[in-house]
Parts: structure tokens; C-alpha cells; sequence
């Protein structure tokens, strides 16, 4: 009686943890200061509200980058990384996702409505920067954006950080971090959970079935102490993904900021790669 009691009481746990995983992260972004000046914008999208995001300038031919942030985040996020980019002469976007910062939506959707806000802000960014390659930084579910747009981007380069290869390792690790070895019991709950809230069928958010797709060189990023997304599974997205291709594996790292754990090291990594795929020679 107790066992099914603690049952009961778990599961409607998940389906408060569900409500609160999809549930929207709007927060006020342009109040804040920024030491990086930076232009407002508001990309005009196909379904719902504008995306908002902040555009800095670099130098005309050295390349650009579009910046996407990770889960219950906003642009703020890639401030830091806007910042060193566009001291080397990158124009960067950083923009809020649907659901997040002050872009409209009422559902996180682990990447399949926001990549509607990357396909938008790609076309932003080569209409405003026509003669520049275009290159593109997500982490978590940024880079699952990336991965999961319908259309072919046209990216010239993409680095990804801590990506999950499919929806279901994602949010099993996530249960047995939070629960212990019995929270892998509620995967099928959680994962009906997420359908239910989003209307997006669990195989449509598996970046692994779709990262082949994107027809650039690719970085991928992951730390070796990250428990939500392991060195396994990232190995699985890079065996996936075409030539050129890269992984970096940053040691003693976990599932957080690769710019602000690594520092130096993220930035010269960073820079070779876009430096070699961006810049014109």
C-alpha cells in the first residue's frame, strides 16, 4: 500500500516536472545592460512573434555569427562569447528562442519550433550581411535548433555544445541524476508527458537522425564530466555527422558554460575552427 502510494505520489511528480520542463522562460532581456554594444532587433517569423536578439558588428569580410542559447536561457547567455568573436571581427546575433527571453511562445519544444527561430535568423543574417559566410554556435537545446530545422541553412559553419543524440537519453539521465537508478522508471511518463504538452512526436526531437543533414563542417563540444549529455553519446552524434568534421572533449568539464569553464582554450578552439571556414582567403 505503500509502495503504490509512493507510485502515485512519483508520478504525479512527473507531471508536474513535465508542465514545468515545457512550460514558457519569458524573461525581460532588453532592460538589461550589456557590456558589448549591441543593436536590438526583431526578426519577423513565420508563425507566432518576432524573434528578438541582439546584433554587435565586427568587420566586413571577416565572417558571422549567429548565437544560439541553451534550455530555460535567453541570449544573455552568449554574451561572453559575442564579446571575444567580436573583438576578432565577427558581426555575431544572439537571439531569444520561441518560449524564452522575450520571443513569444507558450511551449519549450526541445528544438523543433526553435529551429523555425534559426531558419528566421539565418535569413535575417544574410539579408543584412550579404557578402559574409555565416557561421552558427548552439548549446543544449540551441544546438538541437540547429539541428532539427527542416530546410538546409546554408551554414558555412556550426559548432554544437552538449548536445543529447536523442530526447530519450536526455531526460533519462536527467531522471537518474534527480531520483537515483529508479527515476529510469518513469522515462515512458515523462516522455508522454512532453508529447502532450508540445503536440511534437518524441522521434521528431532526435538530433542524432538529423545532424547528417546540416552539409557543414561541424564541432562538436562536450565536457567529460557531464552527466546529462555523456563523451558516449556525443561520440554517437559525431560518428552521425559528415565530413569535415571535429570533436573536442574539454577535460573535467560538465554540463554548464563551455566558455566560462574552459576560457582561453574554448576561445582558441573556437576561433581555429571559424577562422578556417569563415574567413575569406
Amino acid at each position: 500500500m505503500v509502495l503504490s502510494g509512493m507510485l502515485v505520489l512519483m508520478a504525479a511528480v512527473i507531471f508536474l516536472v513535465g508542465e514545468l520542463v515545457t512550460g514558457s522562460a519569458a524573461t525581460a532581456t532588453e532592460v538589461l545592460l550589456t557590456d558589448v554594444p549591441v543593436q536590438s532587433v526583431k526578426i519577423p517569423a513565420v508563425d507566432g512573434g518576432p524573434v528578438h536578439g541582439w546584433l554587435t558588428y565586427g568587420q566586413d569580410g571577416g565572417g558571422v555569427v549567429l548565437l544560439v542559447h541553451s534550455i530555460r536561457s535567453n541570449r544573455v547567455e552568449m554574451l561572453g562569447r559575442a564579446r571575444f568573436l567580436t573583438a576578432q571581427g565577427y558581426h555575431t546575433l544572439m537571439i531569444d528562442l520561441q518560449a524564452h527571453g522575450e520571443t513569444p511562445g507558450n511551449r519549450i519544444t526541445f528544438g523543433v519550433r526553435e529551429s523555425e527561430n534559426v531558419v528566421a535568423a539565418v535569413d535575417f543574417l544574410r539579408r543584412t550581411f550579404p557578402h559574409e559566410r555565416i557561421g552558427a554556435i548552439g548549446v543544449s537545446l540551441g544546438a538541437a535548433a540547429i539541428v532539427l530545422a527542416e530546410q538546409n541553412l546554408g551554414l558555412d559553419a556550426v559548432i554544437l555544445e552538449s548536445l543529447h543524440p536523442t530526447i530519450e537519453e536526455a531526460v533519462e539521465n536527467r531522471l537518474r541524476l534527480f531520483l537515483g537508478e529508479p527515476g529510469a522508471l518513469f522515462l515512458p511518463v515523462l516522455l508522454s508527458q512532453i508529447t502532450w504538452f508540445t503536440g511534437v512526436p518524441i522521434d521528431a526531437l532526435n538530433p542524432v537522425m538529423h545532424i547528417s543533414n546540416l552539409n557543414a563542417p561541424v564541432l562538436l563540444i562536450s565536457g567529460t564530466h557531464d552527466h546529462h549529455t555523456t563523451v558516449r553519446e556525443t561520440e554517437q552524434l559525431f560518428a552521425a555527422a559528415r565530413e569535415p568534421k571535429e570533436l573536442w572533449i574539454v577535460p573535467g568539464a560538465g554540463h554548464f558554460n563551455m566558455h566560462d569553464y574552459a576560457g582561453r582554450a574554448y576561445e582558441r578552439e573556437v576561433s581555429e575552427f571559424l577562422s578556417h571556414y569563415l574567413r575569406v582567403r
